[in-house]
């Protein structure tokens, strides 16, 4: 097991699967209210048999809420005049909408071989399938999301062929992705106290600075859970 001061933030495709598997497995156990992680199997190249490493992460068909009232009810909050503090004090999902038609969102996480980091695809569609603009989507996202899209909306988020699809999604550009989940990992207590980081919480936490973009966020309860959970795959399941 290395330090944490000679690990560069990346994992393998093994570990990737393996923290995908516990991510989606506890994710799913919990029942936030969301659609569910799967583990979608996919062939790496026509001819060749898909193998359990080869695939993603899918969850479909997810459904923003518009309101401060639904924001509310999401966080547990009875009082439906909670304060905005409030809602990201514990909120699972903070998406104010203006128009009256909700927006559905299917999110796939992929493994990137190029950057070692997992990488969020996305697509975004009206209830008659019709493929949302990117125009479209900066009303959805949270002001601080478009915001960076007014600086730099084609490096935060990039239109690419899906690596399994081969149809054109939508992505949050990787670049940068080790660097911070290096300095996230470095301030957090167990990798002084263990040694290492379990792979377990490796998708859990990137998962967290990922999905504040769209405007919710993994539930307090789901984050304290993972990060007690002992590594079930013993050494093998070290990032570092």
């Amino acid at each position: 097991m290395s330090s944490i001061s000679s690990w560069d933030g990346t994992i393998t495709s093994t570990q990737f699967h393996n923290a995908a598997s516990t991510f989606s497995e506890i994710w799913n156990n919990f029942d936030l209210g969301f659609p569910h992680w799967s583990w979608i199997n996919c062939p790496n190249k026509p001819g060749f048999a898909a193998t359990k490493l080869q695939g993603y992460l899918s969850l479909e068909n997810m459904i923003l809420p518009r309101t401060t009232e639904e924001e509310c009810v999401l966080a547990g909050i009875e009082d439906l005049t909670c304060s905005s503090e409030d809602l990201f004090n514990d909120t699972a999902i903070l998406v104010l909408k203006d128009s009256k038609e909700r927006h559905h969102y299917d999110f796939h996480v992929i493994y990137s071989s190029s950057f070692r980091v997992p990488v969020l695809y996305f697509r975004a569609y009206c209830n008659d399938g019709e493929a949302l603009a990117i125009e479209d989507l900066e009303k959805d996202f949270p002001a601080y999301t478009a915001q960076e899209l007014a600086v730099s909306k084609w490096t935060f988020i990039t239109r690419e062929e899906h690596p399994y699809l081969n149809r054109p999604w939508y992505t949050l550009h990787p670049c940068g992705t080790s660097e911070w989940m290096k300095l996230l990992f470095s301030n957090e207590p167990s990798v002084v106290s263990q040694g290492g980081v379990a792979i377990e919480k490796y998708l859990t936490s990137w998962f967290s600075v990922v999905s504040p973009v769209f405007g919710f966020k993994i539930p307090l309860k789901f984050s304290t859970f993972i990060n007690s959970t002992p590594s079930k795959f013993g050494n093998v399941a070290t990032v570092i």
